[in-house]
């Protein structure tokens, strides 16, 4: 049986004095997320044991996954220092496994330098006896089916094959958090799972313009944060509900048709970055791709980006549609996002919206309605409710508005 589960950090080895805050982060991350009383986490700078103290191992495979900052894992199995009981381990490792291959290599790290063999010596007498064992096997060092990690320390032998990929990149929260304007669509659920990857925890806008958008479609937003709390502190995500609609109708009553979604990203970003600034959060996160839409071409991004100074970051700036499809379905989001419910990116389109818009025709045409009163309501009507992963709410209420069935939801 397993003994222990070996976690292995990444980016941390090339953090240099910020190891020990990654690693802190890291192991608060992990005891929020495993139940750690029933185990015992043992921490080293660049990786983490679980020892299993009999919790079933496979319990713990899902959660592990959820886990921004870790690189890989593998089931540990400890043995004694003498040569027939590693080979023992290693064949009982091997017996475990399905489909073995038919390449392998034996990779040895010798931290306890007393131990009298070294590693290269130790790694070529365990290939040698695997070789007599397995007589179809062949070694291949570049890329073989099967790694068999040995690792001596001064305690025991600690033994182990192909490490499983993990999430990679940093704890989140660790650096601090963004606000993900989201939409009901796949894009913005995929950048806000790329961004809490690389360690930045999220609160989300989502701007509802029920009636002129279906209800379904905020409730799909909620669906998607529900998805995407999973990988987040606590799994909980705070999603902030935008009342769009005066907004949006003004916007379609005033502004000439091919400016319409220019300006309406535009009081978008402008409603998020004096959210953001009251809030102290540093960034805006969106799911923009270049070249996507006409409100994504480069001459778009510029006009759009001019009413804030705040940086946004974009994750899928440059990413293939078929890449961003692929990690929607990883994480679970991509079914929920091609529900049939518009949102008010996607309702009322323009036949011919500019892909060329110039930011002195914004202005002007901005000075046609008093925006900022609507901006005002906007915010002050924002609904917040917090989002956990097994949240059970629905706003399928019979007639009434988002704003009025997220009452006492909170």
């Amino acid at each position: 049986m397993t003994d222990k589960i070996v976690l292995k950090l990444g980016d941390v080895m090339l953090k240099g004095r910020n190891k020990k805050r990654i690693m802190d982060a890291f192991v608060h991350h992990i005891s929020e997320v495993l139940d750690t009383e029933a185990m015992t986490l043992e921490r080293h700078h660049d990786r983490c044991y679980i020892h299993l103290n009999s919790v079933a191992p496979q319990s713990l495979i899902n959660k592990l996954h959820t886990i921004s900052g870790l690189h890989s894992y593998a089931f540990v199995k400890t043995t004694t220092r003498d040569l027939a009981s590693i080979m023992t381990t290693i064949v009982s490792l091997i017996d475990e496994i399905n489909k073995p291959g038919k390449t392998f290599k034996v990779s040895t790290k010798r931290n306890d330098k007393s131990f009298p063999i070294n590693s290269m010596t130790l790694s070529s007498t365990i290939g040698e006896k695997l070789l007599a064992m397995y007589p179809s096997w062949q070694v291949n060092v570049k890329n073989p089916d099967v790694t068999i990690h040995i690792e001596i320390r001064k305690s025991g032998i600690d033994i182990y094959l192909n490490k499983i990929p993990l999430m990679g990149g940093f704890p989140v929260g660790m650096l601090g958090t963004g606000l993900l304007l989201m939409s009901g669509g796949l894009d913005s659920p995929v950048a806000g799972y790329l961004s809490m990857k690389q360690g930045i925890a999220l609160e989300i806008m989502h701007f509802e313009s029920t009636p002129m958008t279906s209800i379904e479609a905020a409730q799909k937003v909620i669906e998607l944060t529900k998805k995407i709390a999973l990988y987040a502190p606590k799994q909980k995500i705070l999603l902030h509900m935008v009342p769009f609609e005066k907004l949006h109708q003004a916007l379609i009553n005033n502004i000439p048709e091919e400016y319409v979604i220019t300006i309406m990203r535009r009081m978008m970003l402008r409603i998020a970055s004096r959210y953001a600034m009251q809030q102290h959060i540093p960034v805006l996160i969106t799911g923009e791709s270049v070249g996507q839409v006409a409100s994504q071409t480069l001459e778009s991004i510029h006009v759009i980006n001019a009413v804030t100074s705040m940086p946004i970051i974009r994750p899928l700036a440059t990413m293939d549609k078929n890449d961003i499809i692929e990690i929607a379905k990883v994480i679970d989001t991509y079914d929920t996002s091609i529900q049939p419910f518009d949102d008010c990116c996607s309702v009322y389109v323009p036949k011919s919206p500019t892909i060329k818009p110039r930011n002195m025709y914004a202005n002007r045409y901005e000075r046609l309605f008093d925006f900022q009163q609507l901006i005002d309501y906007a915010m002050k009507e924002t609904h917040t409710i917090s989002v956990s992963s097994d949240l059970t709410i629905t706003l399928n209420t019979l007639g009434l508005t988002v704003q009025t069935a997220l009452k006492g939801e909170d």
